[in-house]
């Protein structure tokens, strides 16, 4: 018995100026047959679950193309035609197979290819033909399609934001596959459009429980999954709106009937999952008026992690124009200013220009006589149990205010991003990292309270405000009533 495995993925912000290229897929993660053992991602992780479980049960895996590119604007068409056809013609070279398993984003666009994933899955089906067990395991930023449903055996989302459980997503994506290889089951999928388009972080008490519901109809007869796939609010493309999915076992009503339930649950509770952001002035003034800190504030509108060049400055320039003092800013992504940082050396005191330069969503950049107070060349942090590289990353301070400022574009993620430089988060009033939700995992345990800020940027949460051009349908919250 053979399975053919393979990943590939970003998330596409159709808004960002930044091309994603096969160099960015270099930068990120990129390996040829051995992505397993090598892959430097979280995407990588379900390829290393499926290998291990199919070797307990004597299963041979042939395996593809493992690869990722941090999130950016649209994929170059030949960037991704390349890595699909590797991908396809390493499948052909492995025929026969009893299962193919992808480790897939779901919200990747490449030019000429709104739905790459949907592209992807079609061609497979093609080639493997219509008895073979394809599975995929997805990001919970997914742009769901019915063409991936259609040409896939069953697709398994993350259901945590921040994406937690990519290793228990994989377990169950790999059961559900040797379940259906072995005759056990025969999963069906089904999909209902929940008509909402926001982000929705799964911290909150009123998603934490949705997520348990749905956790709980895993154990009712016949339903195999139970997911809801939140779209990707900057991917501008048809199919943009959240949605539930759920894989039951050959039983399309049940099936639907399911995903009906998680949808009707979803829009009930819709305003309270919503991320809500906090204008600028406003997030710092209640900072300032908190009684003791770090109050944690989300620079949500330049996160690298939704494609987002994360070299903005709003927040910096707002702070230094209100004299605020005692305060930490991580991370902004400028190669230059790490460079110069590094030739002067540490413990030097230098005029720098720090930030905004990708353009008007970056702002302007900020003029700052700094002090290089320590400099880590290889810098990494934990990113969801992973070491993310950061490149190189300089801690430099200047008019009471702390900056992390690195090579390799990535969001801040956990506080160990400060503390390998010796700035420690924890003792400081108000600390801003630029990220949406993932830095919640890390940072929620020293936050007295967390502040999610709306500013300017290519990650604007708000998605009232996107200038959509392909979405074909009306959404909440733009739309009070969309059905």
């Amino acid at each position: 018995m053979r399975y053919f495995i393979a990943c590939l993925g970003t998330e596409t912000n159709s808004f960002s100026p930044l091309p994603t290229s096969l160099t960015t897929f270099a930068d990120t993660m990129l390996c040829h047959g051995d992505g397993a053992a090598n892959g430097k991602h979280i995407l990588s992780e379900p390829l290393r679950v499926w290998r291990r479980r199919a070797e307990a049960h004597g299963i041979e895996i042939a395996e593809s193309v493992s690869a990722f590119a941090e999130p950016a604007g649209p994929t170059l068409r030949e960037t991704y035609e390349a890595l699909r056809d590797e991908i396809l013609d390493d499948l052909k070279a492995a025929l026969p197979v009893d299962a193919v398993l992808l480790s897939l984003h779901g919200a990747m666009i490449a030019q000429g290819y709104p739905d790459t994933e949907g592209d992807l899955l079609t061609r497979i089906r093609a080639i493997v033909g219509p008895d073979i067990v394809v599975g995929a395991e997805l990001d919970l930023h997914v742009h769901l399609t019915e063409t991936m449903v259609e040409a896939a055996t069953f697709l398994v989302p993350f259901k945590e934001y921040p994406h937690t459980d990519v290793a228990e997503r994989a377990e169950e994506a790999f059961t559900i596959c040797y379940r259906a290889v072995q005759g056990e089951v025969a999963p069906v999928m089904a999909l209902t459009d929940t008509r909402i388009n926001t982000y929705m972080p799964t911290t909150t008490p009123e998603m934490r429980g949705f997520v348990d519901r749905m956790i709980a109809m895993e154990s009712e007869p016949g339903l195999l999954s139970v997911s809801l796939a939140h779209g990707f609010p900057h991917g501008d493309v048809a199919d943009l709106t959240a949605k539930a999915l759920v894989v039951a076992d050959a039983d399309p009503a049940l099936a639907k009937a399911a995903a009906d339930r998680v949808a009707a649950d979803l829009w009930a509770i819709r305003a309270a999952v919503s991320l809500a952001c906090l204008p600028l002035d406003e997030a710092l003034d209640e900072a300032l008026a908190a009684s003791e800190g770090p109050v944690v504030i989300a620079d949500t509108a330049d996160n690298a992690g939704c494609g987002a060049p994360n070299d903005s400055t709003f927040i910096l320039a707002r702070m230094l124009e209100r004299g605020i003092r005692d305060a930490a800013v991580s991370n902004i992504w400028d190669p230059g200013a790490v460079r110069f940082c590094i030739e002067a050396g540490e413990g030097a005191t230098i005029p720098l220009r720090l930030g905004g330069k990708c353009g008007v969503i970056s702002g302007d950049p900020v003029d700052l006589v700094v002090k290089v107070e320590r400099i880590v060349e290889g810098a990494s942090q934990n990113f969801n149990g992973f070491r993310a590289p950061m490149g190189d990353a300089v801690w430099v301070s200047g008019e009471g205010i702390d900056i992390v400022l690195n090579t390799k574009r990535f969001q801040t993620a956990n506080p160990d991003m400060m503390t390998q430089l010796g700035l420690d988060p924890a003792r400081r009033k108000i600390v801003v990292v630029k990220s949406t939700q993932h830095f919640y995992a890390g940072f929620a345990s020293i936050a007295k309270a967390i502040l999610y800020a709306a500013t300017p940027g290519a990650s604007n949460p708000d998605t009232t405000m996107l200038p959509y051009e392909n979405v074909d349908r009306p959404f909440w919250p733009k739309v009070a009533d969309p059905a």
